[in-house]
């Protein structure tokens, strides 16, 4: 089968033959006819990943068909026992194991779900990890409730705007945030009521002078920035972080987080019921997820140019030929 293979830090994925994957007991062949592309698959071609073992097939994200039947594939392995939080044994699919850059695959048994049959393959693609991850974020931790305002920072990602699309459908009044006028105006014509761009100054403030504050707040960011949110919260309200691309927090008053009553809820990822969740809520809202680009396997360098220049809205494809 032709694959990308990551067979260096820092260097060109490489197209080439490698041998089919051979599913072992619990496990299941799959024929990739989409996968996207994450932020993490980037970050591990730029040595900026824990545990990375090379050579190795990335992509987290795929759809298919498994015994003629369509299929999406659930990245989330082995969480282990208790939902609270995943075991030592959690990983993603992509690293250490060879992910869907490639023509078939071989996962658990239990990791393939039916494609809600609304989508088409590459929209299939584009939903399992950041469905999951923004899912988990959204009403797990977060417990949102209809009627209650959003704001999701960072809007444009994949993980965001597919917050952004659940929140709305649960009936949540939601605003974004980004650096791009563009991306605000694209989530706008979505549903989003309204926007800042935190490249402006006291954005927040206004922001705050717009909305009144927010219920729940959902970041991927942290950084200096991330101090901001706590202004921007009504009493109650929740945080929900699923990543940290800007680093360590600074600023961060603890006067106005206890005073409020506000909690700051990390998140990554979910279980396989919040998988199943996912899916149903998917299914029937009829929630299409935002495709950016879709490029052939061949041209997975191209793909992953254009996430590192973090210009997309939506999910970054590829399309697996026959």
């Amino acid at each position: 089968m032709k694959a990308l293979v990551l067979k260096e830090l820092y260097q060109a994925l490489e197209y080439q033959d490698v041998g089919i994957p051979e599913p072992a007991s619990g496990e299941v062949l799959v024929r990739l006819h989409a996968a996207a592309l994450n932020r993490r698959d980037w970050w591990i071609t730029q040595g900026q990943y824990s545990k990375i073992r090379l050579p190795v097939i990335l992509g987290s994200d795929g759809a298919g068909e498994y015994r003629g039947k369509a299929v999406v594939i659930n990245p989330s392995l082995d969480w282990g026992d208790d939902p609270r939080f995943q075991g030592k044994s959690y990983r993603i699919l992509g690293l250490p194991e060879n992910g869907t850059f490639a023509e078939y695959i071989r996962v658990p048994r239990k990791n393939v779900a039916p494609m809600p049959a609304h989508l088409t393959w590459e929209q299939a693609a584009a939903l399992p990890l950041a469905g999951l991850t923004a899912y988990r974020v959204l009403f797990t931790r977060c417990r949102l409730q209809p009627g209650e305002r959003v704001l999701i920072s960072g809007v444009g990602g994949g993980v965001a705007l597919m917050a952004m699309q659940f929140a709305l459908a649960a009936g949540a009044e939601v605003f974004v945030t980004s650096g791009s006028a563009e991306k605000i105006e694209k989530a706008v014509g979505m549903g989003a009521k309204g926007g800042a761009n935190y490249q402006e100054p006291e954005w927040d403030k206004r922001l705050k002078d717009e909305t009144g504050g927010f219920d729940v707040i959902i970041d991927s960011a942290g950084g200096d920035g991330f101090a901001a949110f706590l202004g921007l919260c009504k009493p109650g309200a929740r945080i929900g972080v699923f990543g940290g691309s800007l680093g360590k927090i600074n600023g961060l008053s603890p006067q106005i987080l206890y005073w409020k009553q506000i909690s700051i809820l990390g998140s990554t990822m979910g279980t396989h019921a919040e998988f199943r969740k996912m899916l149903a809520f998917v299914t029937r809202h009829k929630i299409v997820p935002v495709v950016d680009t879709v490029f052939s396997l061949p041209e997975g360098n191209d793909a992953l140019k254009r996430m590192g220049e973090s210009s997309q809205f939506g999910k970054i494809v590829l399309r697996i030929p026959a």
